[in-house]
């Protein structure tokens, strides 16, 4: 039992990761043993994280690509594949966010919310499925939200594309599982992130979700790890279109 959890040679791909929750989640399946390939779009953050993990004696591979250009993925995909080895784990964990009243919300962001939520997780799994297939394994998680299951003011939009990520990690296993593959998500409460701060340094909603979450205060990132680790080792084999809530309590509470 003591390597049910261990990830020891396998190569990890996480999309947008080179920092935030991505970051988090690639540093702690790295310390389980898998091998990290860190995906930005832009290709200087992606290098800066890769020496990031060198310097703490970790081996790294870059894969600076767009999630939302099927082209670039494919690109993406196939040369990890050819040059690096197979990827085993991918965690889509790329995603923006947008705040406004839905009555006067910008079409163009109303799209680039679509683009990266949720087509950038298909394109990248999609693209990543078809090699596992091919090998009759792999684990695929993606990053869903407590807005998956709830909505708040000034967000509609993006609780609409998480939403659909929990939905498509359910249709991905409907049609994947056959293959021997594994996909399921992870859906995150309000963790301190780079995304997030602006939330993090307002005394009135930090207020708010301490008073509205059980566990009374905000998310490290460092605890989303452990459901990773889970969901990318050979411990969780048998589970397939689940997500996990690692939010404090938030979404079973009124």
């Amino acid at each position: 039992m003591s390597d049910i959890f261990r990830l020891d040679g396998k190569l990890a791909l996480v999309t947008g990761s080179s920092q935030g929750i991505g970051h988090a989640l690639l540093s702690g399946l790295a310390a389980q043993g898998a091998i990290p390939v860190v995906n930005n779009r832009n290709a200087e953050r992606t290098a800066a994280a890769v020496k990031a993990f060198e310097e703490q004696g970790i081996k790294a591979y870059a894969a600076p690509f767009d999630v939302t250009d099927k082209h670039a993925v494919e690109d993406g995909i196939n040369a990890i594949e050819e040059t690096v080895g197979p990827i085993e784990i991918l965690i889509n964990n790329a995603g923006i966010q947008y705040r406004s009243p839905l009555e006067d919300f910008p079409e163009e962001q109303w799209h680039r919310l679509l683009d990266t939520n949720i087509t950038g997780v298909f394109l990248t799994a999609q693209a990543v499925a078809r090699h596992m297939i091919k090998r009759g394994s792999g684990k695929i998680i993606n990053i869903c939200s407590v807005q998956s299951e709830l909505a708040r003011p000034g967000i509609a939009p993006y609780t609409a594309t998480k939403g659909a990520v929990r939905n498509l990690t359910r249709g991905m296993c409907t049609d994947w599982a056959k293959y021997g593959l594994q996909i399921n998500g992870i859906a995150p409460g309000y963790f301190k992130t780079p995304l997030n701060q602006a939330l993090v340094d307002n005394p009135e909603f930090s207020a708010w979700l301490e008073n509205r979450t059980p566990a009374r205060r905000w998310g490290n990132v460092e605890e989303l790890v452990g459901a990773a680790v889970f969901l990318a080792s050979p411990a969780s084999s048998f589970v397939n279109g689940h997500v996990l809530a690692v939010d404090g309590g938030i979404t079973v509470s009124v």
